[in-house]
């Protein structure tokens, strides 16, 4: 399946399925901004789930800090107590995974879960890192010449934007 032709609404009912299969009574869904976080909120309305989904910025513990600065990506919100919760964090794209090991020590910051899983839209492959999806409804092969990151209308309807990196 070639980048291009990944369809966001079609592999939606796929993560929908694969997170409702990892939802117990009190899992609670954070996104990762944006993408992750716009995921979370739509899962949270069709999954019937009471209260609103977190988000969590990986902006304050990235290792590229000193190279991307502060840059528009939204602040971390957790609406529950940490301590104790079961989480399920949400990403549009699974790529390096440092993103991933930066949002474990923005959460870990607000305090000790109990558990945290990944549930992904896509993942890509090229890990630098240790790092796994718990449940990814696609995987795909991408040069790494090319990002690929979740798009959303003014009605909510997500795509896929495809970029050549210089």
């Amino acid at each position: 399946m070639s980048a291009l032709a990944l369809n966001a609404e079609a592999l939606y009912p796929e993560l929908l399925r694969g997170v409702r299969s990892l939802c117990k009574s009190d899992t609670r869904l954070v996104g990762i901004t944006s993408g992750g976080a716009w995921l979370a909120e739509r899962l949270q309305r069709d999954l019937g789930l009471s209260g609103e989904s977190g988000r969590v910025s990986s902006l304050m513990h990235r290792d590229d800090f000193a190279q991307r600065g502060l840059s528009a990506g939204g602040q971390t919100h957790l609406p529950f107590e940490v301590d104790g919760a079961d989480i399920l964090v949400l990403d549009d794209v699974l790529y390096t995974g440092r993103t991933i090991r930066a949002v474990l020590n923005e959460i870990f910051d607000y305090g000790r879960p109990a558990r945290v899983q990944l549930a992904v839209l896509v993942d890509r492959g090229g890990r630098q890192l240790p790092i796994q999806a718990d449940f990814a409804a696609a995987r795909v092969a991408l040069p790494e010449t090319q990002s690929l990151a979740l798009a959303r209308d003014a009605a909510g309807t997500f795509s896929f934007d495809v970029e050549n990196k210089a």
